[in-house]
């Protein structure tokens, strides 16, 4: 397989770019609220499905390597920790984010903008389903990440006896309106941005 020099540094610097957004985090539960799922969609948004997954494996590499560019830090303990589903899930979902770019962005007008925002409620599927699985099977046998769900959801003056919801709802269900709203809007408008600047200097993103 032949890379692209240009895209591998650009995957580079999303990968770091997504290890800055990590740090952008408060924690009102087992996971914390961060700015990943910017960075992630992003990737996929400027370098394709291709690079965009490039850009994860970096970022998880990274983590792997033991710096701290997940939000709890760096090491193999926490790809292979309660929140380690969520980083996984990365990798597909900015090759998703990808697809989606190149299926519908043309111009890059107001439709366009739309629609891949509401798009990006597709990418982020499987970090979802991938983060509550992981969990789900850490939280199960352990009371304590089981309450601390629960604590979550209280500050939202939520509480539920099945434990499986109580999982979803913290892990899954108080992330989505600020995902959406926040890092996934600004992700489509940041690209929106960098497409039109490339554009009049006489670059085209494939």
């Amino acid at each position: 397989m032949v890379y692209n020099t240009r895209k591998v540094m650009l995957a580079v610097a999303m990968a770091v770019i997504t290890a800055i957004s990590a740090q952008l985090n408060f924690k009102i539960g087992p996971v914390p609220y961060t700015m990943q799922n910017f960075g992630v969609m992003l990737s996929g948004f400027l370098l394709g499905p291709q690079y965009g997954v490039l850009a994860m494996l970096i970022y998880i590499a990274l983590i792997a390597l033991a710096l701290p560019f997940a939000a709890g830090g760096g090491g193999l303990g926490v790809l292979f920790g309660p929140t380690a589903g969520f980083i996984y899930g990365f990798i597909l979902s900015a090759f998703l984010a990808g697809f989606f770019r190149k299926m519908i962005w043309k111009k890059g007008d107001r439709k366009e903008v739309l629609l891949l925002w509401l798009l990006t409620l597709v990418a982020v599927i499987p970090t979802y389903v991938l983060g509550f699985i992981v969990f789900y099977n850490f939280a199960l046998g352990d009371s304590r990440m089981l309450g601390w769900a629960e604590s979550a959801l209280k500050t939202f003056g939520l509480s539920f006896a099945d434990p499986l919801l109580v999982i979803f709802t913290a892990t899954v269900l108080i992330f989505i309106p600020q995902d959406f709203f926040v890092d996934h809007l600004l992700a489509v408008l940041v690209y929106r941005y960098v497409y039109r600047m490339l554009i009049e200097r006489g670059i085209e993103l494939d």
